[in-house]
């Protein structure tokens, strides 16, 4: 019967990581459910596997995933020239075009209302307060958009790393 119960627990586990790494690429929150599958683990073998140092280790990565994603279009549209006010910009566009999205097309349209959300808002921001040419505020919002694509990967990575330390610490 243990046997049979610990092959179920672990194809549960086995099926939440991979929808919660397919979540990350869509800038959902798919680290937390592979966080709180882990814990689950944990629970489930008696407080034994990974420890607080690999728990912690794999929170730290799971809130790493989020601050990531949360500031690299900021950081995006700062390297291709924008101003402080497009990186924040950049960052409600990613919010708002993420809430605008999902009813459009669920999960996918996060992503791409996320992404679209960020170049936009950068570029307006760009060309309507800055007076920047519209090729120039093009240019803001395409960092800000390669900055959100890049908050996705790092995101998606750091859901790797909290495997990593799990598979390490087991």
């Amino acid at each position: 019967m243990a046997t049979t119960l610990a092959v179920l627990v672990w194809t549960v586990v086995a099926l939440v990581v991979l929808v919660s790494l397919g979540l990350n690429l869509v800038g959902l929150f798919g680290n937390w459910l592979i966080f709180g599958a882990m814990a689950g683990v944990w629970i489930f073998y008696g407080f034994v596997p990974f420890g607080l140092l690999g728990l912690g280790g794999m929170l730290a990565f799971a809130v790493l995933g989020e601050v990531l994603e949360t500031v690299l279009a900021g950081y995006g549209a700062s390297r291709f020239g924008g101003s402080r006010g497009a990186m924040v910009a950049a960052l409600v566009g990613c919010i708002l075009g993420a809430i605008a999205g999902t009813p459009l097309f669920p999960v996918v349209g996060t992503l791409v209302g996320a992404c679209a959300g960020a170049f936009v808002a950068a570029a307006l921001y760009e060309f309507l307060q800055n007076d920047a040419g519209l090729n120039r505020a093009l240019w803001v919002g395409t960092g800000a958009l390669v900055g959100k694509i890049g908050g996705i990967i790092a995101k998606f990575s750091c859901g790797l790393a909290i495997l990593a330390v799990a598979w390490a610490t087991f």
